[in-house]
């Protein structure tokens, strides 16, 4: 069955990272900081309207955007995870090499953020002009969708790592799981930042120093993933899952 066959000790790891990569996507120096004028246009409302303590439209605006706006996101995501996963079944009797392959450009994405070098290609952006349709839920979806395609310098390679994923499992199910997962470490969050946008401005002043540091938190990220994709660590992490927590087993 679907859910079965996604719910499997072999997977358990990947989720994780997925889930993981997702967060730090949103915490990365080009996501956090354009969060809270992203909401305000989605929602057509000043930043006054919406941090203000009593309950307004504006506020209640600014939610259901957001909603829509992740379900933009998910939508081009979980697209992106069946198509590469498509492309691995397609690929799988060179599927060791591929792994391998996208292993070494996984482990150059995280050398990248860890400063070891720099790689021009990524400073660029690719935008997907979504128009002025700030103020509305399907205006909100749009932008969702055209934001999952900015490819942005700091989450196109995090993306790209957990594609990478996807097109490894080489089943349109876990592909499309592991870009779902990816979907809500990068949607939760900004829902949590619309409902609680006072209290996220607040918190987002206190993390702005820090950004650095996150970059490079993606950077050993980035390396561990790239470096397991090349030496086929995550089917010894699949096995030692089915030995430390033999329940497992019963899964798929």
């Amino acid at each position: 069955m679907f859910g079965l066959e996604i719910l499997d000790a072999s997977m358990g790891g990947a989720l994780f990272i997925a889930v993981l990569a997702g967060l730090m996507s949103f915490l990365s120096p080009c996501v956090l900081p354009i969060v809270p004028p992203y909401l305000a246009y989605m929602a057509g409302a000043s930043m006054e309207e919406l941090t203000t303590d009593q309950p307004s439209k504006a506020r209640r605006n600014v939610i259901l955007s957001a909603l829509f706006f992740v379900l933009g996101l998910s939508t081009v995501f979980l697209i992106m995870g069946a198509a590469a996963s498509q492309i691995g079944r397609a690929l799988l009797q060179y599927q060791r090499e591929f792994a391998m392959v996208a292993g070494a450009v996984v482990t150059v994405f995280g050398l990248h953020f860890l400063g070891v070098f720099r790689i021009g290609l990524l400073y660029r952006e690719a935008r997907v002009d979504a128009g002025n349709r700030g103020g509305s839920p399907v205006g909100a979806y749009v932008l969702g969708l055209a934001f999952a395609f900015g490819w942005t310098p700091c989450i196109g390679p995090i993306l790209g790592t957990i594609l990478s994923l996807a097109a490894q499992e080489a089943s349109i199910g876990r592909g499309i799981a592991l870009m779902g997962f990816y979907a809500a470490g990068l949607g939760i969050p900004f829902l949590a930042a619309a409902i609680f946008l006072r209290r996220f401005m607040g918190a987002m002043q206190r993390v702005r120093p820090y950004m650095s540091m996150i970059e490079k938190a993606m950077g050993v990220l980035l390396v561990i993933v790239g470096l397991m994709m090349l030496t086929g660590a995550f089917t010894d992490l699949s096995f030692w899952l089915l030995e430390t927590f033999p329940a497992l087993a019963s899964f798929g």
